[in-house]
């Protein structure tokens, strides 16, 4: 085989498009790596999401620095959930090893990785052995002796390195203790592995193709021939649904076609033994995400804009406009929240909450869909509200990235405490003021939540199978129950002293059954007020909110 000295900017493209493969083709298996039963395995989704944005970038005859930073910003604005964003920061230390090379060779490399690995750990307060960032480090660590072993090939150099990262993530259970006792490595550090597995493909001349290859269509339509505005609907939607148990079986997901039908159209809709497919054009691009979400899991998502995607055929030399134009400033604080489920958005909506990111468990925003967000709303300082703990880190980066306003992370972990921050606000103090009072409500307030067991697992003495309602205590699982009421049955003793409690109630919930939980919560909590709400939301029964 021959050796390979230097990356070019093509060259770098290429093993990064098989990087993405590689994560794309294997994101199943590292979403089922998932340690808890809830509904939430996304890891591998997040991750081929969020490097899958490399396919996007153009080159002609870029150096390795200007391809290393294309594909940087490319996969900071797609990152999603934790992974995707810690992997988001590796790419961005990547950049600036290489930045004004013409080429990178093995020394260069080296110190990617080491400013990778700086870049990552600086955005996690207190990192955890055992995770993506423990294969990253060690790799960095282990690079300088692999570089001497490898003679200046690359090749050997990237086949000593995922030595490392394979040898280290099989350690991740002995150094996580909820891995070890779920009998799994963890998901973040195995989709590493499987960017790093794609790299060295690449490099050896067998580079990782994509598993759904499309056809090749040869003659090409005059895209001139009409204009963009009269294009009806604007996102070309797609996806694929791995169905749940509940759905198993061909045309199980008839409801799901019915209630997508009026808000869109070209809907191609495979309703299959395991999984849905659904091509559809639409300008409501959330909600047929929300509504899909009863049916199972994604399994992948792609949303474009056909119309951004006309104006570039139809428009070679004109200069590309940002989507979104910064919004001029017409009072002092504005507020991004994310969440999913319409009852829910309303609730956001009534506390004058400005822009609502759509996203949640198993479908995380990514950090351009919030960047975009706050750059629609017109205010000085705009408040984010992330609301899952997997988005937290993507929000921070919107944040560093937003440059024109001034934009605070409330570290909001649930809708409830999200709400709980908004009830805390007050326009007539500072910023850091404001900060320190919605920090403190969040502290006040617990989240309990009931959803439906994905696989059987035993996760901190408590065992529970497939099917069975978990009610779950700010993430955590904290009972199990055969139906949704009894797992909130056996969490009344954790309302019993509160003074307000908010019951969401979501999609799959019928009123008369949100009444019956309402009318147990309330005799247990006898010196609460409770309130019953629809919520809307997918996946999750009921979301609690107790203070």
């Amino acid at each position: 085989m021959t050796e390979i000295a230097n990356l070019g900017g093509k060259a770098l493209h290429e093993v990064l498009i098989s990087a993405a493969n590689s994560l794309e083709n294997n994101k199943t298996k590292i979403n089922d790596l998932n340690v808890f039963p809830v509904p939430d395995g996304d890891t591998g989704t997040n991750m081929g999401l969020t490097i899958g944005a490399v396919r996007e970038v153009k080159l002609a005859d870029e150096t390795v620095s200007d391809c290393a930073s294309k594909a940087a910003s490319a996969i900071l604005r797609s990152a999603r959930g934790n992974s995707g964003a810690i992997l988001a920061l590796f790419f961005r230390g990547f950049s600036k090893a290489v930045k004004g090379m013409e080429t990178a060779d093995v020394d260069a490399l080296v110190n990617a990785f080491a400013l990778g690995k700086e870049e990552a750990y600086k955005a996690v307060m207190n990192p955890a052995e055992g995770t993506i960032l423990t294969v990253i480090r060690r790799c960095a660590e282990d690079a300088p002796a692999h570089k001497d072993e490898c003679g200046g090939d690359l090749v050997k150099f990237f086949t000593k390195i995922l030595s490392t990262a394979e040898k280290t993530l099989e350690q991740t259970p002995e150094m996580l203790p909820i891995l070890k006792e779920a009998h799994v490595v963890d998901a973040g550090g195995a989709g590493f592995v499987m960017i790093l597995r794609g790299i060295l493909a690449a490099l050896r001349g067998t580079p990782v193709e994509s598993a759904e290859q499309t056809e090749v269509i040869e003659e090409k339509a005059e895209f001139s021939d009409f204009d963009t505005e009269d294009i009806k609907f604007s996102y070309c939607t797609e996806f694929i649904v791995e169905k749940s148990e509940k759905y198993l079986g061909e045309d199980t997901a008839s409801a799901l076609y019915e209630r997508i039908a009026d808000i869109g159209d070209s809907i191609v809709f495979v309703d299959a033994e395991d999984i849905v497919k659904v091509h559809i054009h639409t300008n409501h691009p959330g909600a047929v995400l929300e509504a899909a979400l009863l049916f199972g899991m994604f399994a992948m998502v792609k949303i474009e804009n056909m119309k951004k995607q006309h104006s570039s055929l139809t428009t070679e030399t004109k200069e590309e406009e940002p989507e979104v134009k910064i919004a001029e400033p017409t009072k002092r604080y504005g507020f991004v929240s994310v969440c999913m489920g319409d009852g829910i958005r309303d609730m956001f909506r009534d506390f004058n909450v400005d822009e609502i990111v759509f996203g949640g468990q198993t479908m995380n925003p990514s950090m351009q869909d919030i960047l975009d967000a706050v750059n629609k709303t017109p205010a000085e300082t705009v408040y984010v509200l992330p609301n899952n703990k997997n988005i937290d880190m993507v929000a921070m980066q919107a944040a560093e990235v937003s440059t024109e306003k001034n934009v605070i992370v409330i570290h909001t972990k649930s809708v409830p405490e999200g709400i709980s921050a908004l009830l805390s606000f007050d326009e007539n103090v500072t910023p850091d003021e404001n900060t320190e009072a919605m920090s403190e409500a969040i502290s006040l307030v617990k989240s309990l939540s009931v959803t439906h067991a994905v696989r059987d697992a035993c996760i901190d003495g408590i065992a529970v199978r497939s099917g069975q309602a978990m009610g779950m205590l700010g993430g955590k699982i904290r009972t199990v129950g055969n139906t949704s009421e009894e797992a909130v049955r056996k969490m009344l003793p954790i309302m019993k002293d509160a003074s307000y409690i908010t019951i969401f109630y979501g999609e799959e919930v019928s009123e008369w059954e949100a009444g019956k939980v309402e009318n147990m919560i309330t005799e247990a909590a006898t010196d609460a007020e409770v309130v019953l709400a629809r919520g809307g939301q997918p996946l999750y029964d009921y979301i609690i909110s107790v203070e």
